[in-house]
């Protein structure tokens, strides 16, 4: 198909450029959608840095390492063993440390 080089062209901003009644429709519509927040209920969730934590309970299980697992020496995480790039002297290194 032969282009025509010399014809004006539409950029994606002209494409994407609505009328002026669209546009106004939609601040009618965002303006219904508004939802009423506490914000004392926002903030119970969040924790302060350097907040004191001494008397929270851990609340997840946590297990020991399986036997199809290892940590990594580098990075002190613990990896599924597909997870094992390469061994250095004994040490194991995950793919992500390599």
């Amino acid at each position: 198909m032969a282009t025509d080089y010399d014809s004006p062209r539409k950029t994606d901003e002209d494409i994407n450029e609505d009328s002026l009644q669209e546009l106004q429709a939609r601040r009618v519509d965002k303006g219904t959608g508004t939802i009423d927040v506490d914000p004392d209920e926002v903030n119970e969730g969040l924790e302060l840095p350097g907040a004191d934590l001494s008397g929270e309970e851990l609340a997840v299980r946590v297990l020991p390492r399986q036997a199809d697992e290892f940590t990594c020496s580098r990075c002190f995480l613990v990896h599924h063993r597909s997870q094992l790039a390469e061994e250095r002297n004994g040490q194991l290194v995950c793919k992500e440390c390599v």
